[in-house]
């Protein structure tokens, strides 16, 4: 019996005892913080779009498809063939875009995040605001650009 309850309190003391190498009240790791940075305003702070490149008005900018936080700003190339964006991409996901539609009234851009596959691989929780383009058949003009968030899984 005695040796019962000894083994009872070597096993009790066994786990209240805290390694050398842990301060006292050290709890778990927290998680990591997230990272959100601002979109960068003028001048741009990673890519800039090409000399000569101007800003299109936003009037001529629909971008109620895009969600509250999402950069809005809108460039075209000097010769009106070329509309860059500043999209928004985070951790495993990589920002890019495309025409949907082009007609002589409006220009639909989607403006795509990809998710790679992320299963059993670590990703980082911060956010980017990488410049992507797209090429145009006919110069903008005055048409107008409808802009779309889409996010899918690779």
């Amino acid at each position: 019996m005695f040796a019962g309850i000894g083994i009872v309190l070597v096993t009790a003391t066994a786990c209240g005892q805290r390694a050398d190498n842990v301060s006292p009240g050290a709890g778990p790791t927290p998680p990591p913080s997230v990272s959100v940075q601002p979109p960068p305003s003028q001048p741009w702070s990673a890519q800039t779009p090409p000399a000569g490149s101007m800003a299109v008005q936003a009037a001529q900018v629909d971008s109620s498809k895009l969600p509250k936080d999402y950069p809005r700003e809108v460039f075209v190339s000097a010769d009106g063939k070329v509309l860059y964006f500043r999209a928004e991409e985070g951790g495993c996901g990589r920002a890019s875009a495309d025409v949907q539609q082009e007609t002589a009234q409006q220009i639909v851009i989607n403006l795509r995040e990809t998710q790679t596959n992320t299963q059993g691989r670590m990703c980082t929780m911060d956010i980017r605001y990488p410049l992507v383009s797209v090429p145009l058949h006919d110069p903008l003009g005055d048409r107008k650009i409808l802009l779309v968030s889409l996010k899918q899984n690779r």
